[in-house]
């Protein structure tokens, strides 16, 4: 019989589970027949690979041997596979587009603008997901070239081993009331003062319902409730006075709101953009980081209150990247279709379920 990486897989199942009953749990198989598997490994490699006992198995010395050899062979042929099937997808066709991930929002509408200007000939194409963790996962494997997503503070982003990942742009979060709110008057409102409102959120991962309720905490309270829903939902119970949201400070002039910042600055929202290093998608990456950063700018340009915020020196609190200045519109760029829609997020719990206790936001409205 001649070895197989299956068989190398097996091996390690063992020393892992410590016992044969634990293993063959975990590898979905009998007992019986994995020991007899066992058996006809270990004869293949002329000796045990395992000593018995009462307290489950242990490796001897020819164990130990092919154990360290399969912890070497094992990853190398898995990362083999990843980067053959990511090689393989991106030459499909060849590659003369853009496939871009990211949650809803205006930087991920605002750079298929860009790019679709820039490169008219390219096919640009476009998944969105609520999920972070989702969209990072899909520039791994090769089914995008760049992943635009958002994380809280500096909150490491998913998959931070195996994409390279850029800071676009930085942008505190900012309180959405109605217009006819008592606050809405002020430009800026402490995080304390809206302890008695319920709160708005959709579905999203990450560390954000975290940090809000940590920041809510500071602030002396816990709010009691949150309406979890889709986006236009969240904006709609704003608007009609029923809940109060959080939101990046590039989100759109809306009517029947407003957006005020909060003191402090409590809470900030990193753009990043990633991209598999090894992939053909890192030549074209310094060039999408440009068009992501104009496309934000873009973006603040059409908030009159980030501007206001900007221009009164609140961007000092944000230890902006390189390349993330004062937020203006570039003179006749103007905005196309609905780059500017907005993104609410939340942990993934049951769209519409309204909660008690609390609050989990994961993300903020107005993604990007």
């Amino acid at each position: 019989m001649e070895l197989e990486l299956r068989h190398l897989k097996t091996i390690r199942a063992i020393a892992e589970a410590g016992s044969l009953t634990k293993a063959a749990t975990a590898l979905g198989l009998a007992q019986p027949a994995l020991s007899a598997q066992l058996r006809r490994i270990e004869r293949s490699l002329g000796g045990a690979l395992f000593e018995r006992g009462r307290s489950g198995v242990r490796a001897t010395a020819l164990g130990e041997l092919v154990l360290d050899r399969a912890r070497v062979v094992l990853p190398a042929v898995h990362e083999l596979q990843e980067e053959a099937v990511r090689f393989a997808r991106s030459r499909e066709g060849g590659r003369q587009g853009f496939r871009l991930g990211g949650t809803h929002g205006p930087l991920l509408g605002g750079l298929v603008d860009r790019l679709a200007a820039a490169q008219p000939e390219a096919n640009v194409a476009t998944h969105t997901s609520w999920s972070e963790r989702e969209i990072a996962a899909q520039a791994v494997d090769g089914r995008l070239d760049y992943a635009l997503i958002g994380t809280c503070g500096e909150s490491a982003p998913p998959e931070a081993g195996r994409l390279a990942w850029t800071e676009v742009a930085r942008d505190p979060v900012f309180a959405m009331l109605p217009t006819g709110h008592p606050l809405a008057g002020r430009e800026e409102v402490a995080l304390e003062e809206l302890a008695g409102e319920a709160w708005a959120d959709v579905p999203g991962d990450g560390c954000f319902g975290d940090c809000f309720a940590a920041a809510c905490v500071r602030a002396g309270f816990t709010p009691a409730r949150v309406y979890e829903t889709d986006t236009a939902s969240c904006v709609h119970l704003v608007q009609v006075g029923r809940a109060v949201g959080l939101c990046r400070a590039t989100f759109p002039a809306t009517p029947g709101l407003v957006t005020r910042a909060l003191a402090g600055t409590p809470l900030v929202w990193r753009h990043l953009l990633g991209w598999h290093p090894a992939s053909p998608a890192a030549a074209d990456a310094p060039a999408v980081i440009t068009h992501v950063r104009r496309a934000h700018a873009e973006a603040a340009g059409r908030s009159p209150s980030y501007a206001r915020w900007l221009a009164a020196g609140g961007g000092a609190a944000l230890r902006l990247p390189a390349g993330q200045g004062p937020a203006r519109a570039p003179a006749g760029r103007e905005p196309h279709g609905r780059s500017g829609e907005p993104h609410a997020g939340g942990p993934p719990r049951g769209s519409g379920r309204q909660h008690g206790g609390g609050a989990r936001h994961n993300a903020v409205q107005g993604a990007g």
